[in-house]
Formats: structure tokens, sequence, C-alpha cells
């Protein structure tokens, strides 16, 4: 009853109507939730700057890194390359920044489909390719820089302050020759992760 007396009416179209948008919504919001945490963002993970007895090394992972079309087209012969971008800086200076090095380092995967096997290659080391029949190892060996000599520590200034920035793209290798009219079409995808700064003092 309401305040005159008479009886509450309710119009049960419009509380259904509600009911059931209430729960698209919810469906849309868990949907959307769970997607999130499949389809991460690239990032760079675990960056370590240290040295050796002549250089300055670099060590870091790639997070997220593979998504569910690359690696179907990974499996229909076309290569996966991580381009790695360095640039190191002096920073002393008020006005403005010392580079030192800007490289380019780049991971092309590929797998062989006679031989079932996925093969690595590295820029930082031309001359020592791997292969392996995991794609776990794969991945691995595709996203982590080990060790990469970024300037000989004779160029350095003692106590002097750096930086080193950094940034990561995902994207498809060219083609081996030959091989175009046999593949079917795929998605373009192109990814990256944002710049990374790593500051120290030598």
């Amino acid at each position: 009853m309401n305040k005159t007396g008479s009886p509450v009416r309710f119009n049960m179209k419009h509380v259904a109507f509600r009911l059931v948008t209430f729960t698209c919504l919810a469906l849309l919001f868990l949907a959307s939730s769970t997607f999130a945490k499949q389809d991460s963002s690239p990032e760079i993970k675990d960056i370590i700057v240290t040295t050796s007895e002549t250089d300055l090394l670099l060590f870091a992972t790639v997070k997220n890194g593979f998504t569910g079309r690359m690696l179907e087209d990974l499996e229909n012969g076309i290569p996966i390359e991580f381009v790695y971008q360095l640039e190191l800086v002096m920073t002393g200076n008020r006005f403005f920044d010392t580079t030192l090095v800007e490289s380019t380092i780049t991971h092309t995967l590929l797998y062989d489909e006679t031989a079932k096997i996925y093969r690595i290659t590295f820029s930082e080391a031309p001359d020592r390719p791997l292969s392996t029949t995991d794609l776990s190892e794969a991945k691995q060996l595709m996203a982590e820089l080990n060790g990469v000599k970024i300037i000989p520590l004779k160029k350095l200034v003692l106590d002097a302050p750096y930086a080193i920035h950094f940034k990561v793209t995902l994207q498809k290798g060219a083609l081996p020759l030959g091989m175009h009219r046999f593949l079917p079409f795929s998605s373009l995808w192109n990814f990256e992760t944002d710049w990374r700064t790593i500051e120290f003092r030598y």
C-alpha cells in the first residue's frame, strides 16, 4: 500500500528488463576481465645492468610476448621477430643527454614443419643459432637478453650518470624465399612494449 491507501502496482515488464540488462552487463564485465588477463600487453621485466671485466652488460626478459594469432601464424611458416632497440646515454649534462650507443638486436623464430623443429637466430650471436622441439623453450629464448654487450667499460667515465632507454617490437619476419605463394593469408599484427629507462652510475 502507498500513503494514499491505494495498492502499489509493479510493472513486471520493466523489472524483467532491468534484470536482464544487469545480467548482460555483469557477463560482459566478466568476459572483458578474463580476456584482459589472457591477452595482456607485452612488457619488459627483470632488467639488470651489470659489468664483465671488459664490457657493460644488459639482461632483460619480455613478458606476454606471444599471442594465439602469432603462434598460429608461426605454425603456418611465418617467422616471428623480437626487435630490441637500445640507447645508452650519459645524463650528466644539464641541458641535453649525450648518446653513446644506439643499437638494434633481433631475435627471429621460425618453425620448420618438415623437421618439426623451432629454429631461433640471434643478431648478437649470428654464428650460434639454436634449435628445439619444445615451443616453451623457443619462446623463452626469443624473449630473453642474456648478458648483451652494450659498450666497453674503457669508454665510460667513473661515477658518471648514465641511462639505458629500451623497448621491444614484436613483428612478423621476412618470409623465406618462395614461400609467399604457399602460405594462407594471415592477419596483420605488430606489438611493442613501452620505453623503459634504467638509470645507473658506473
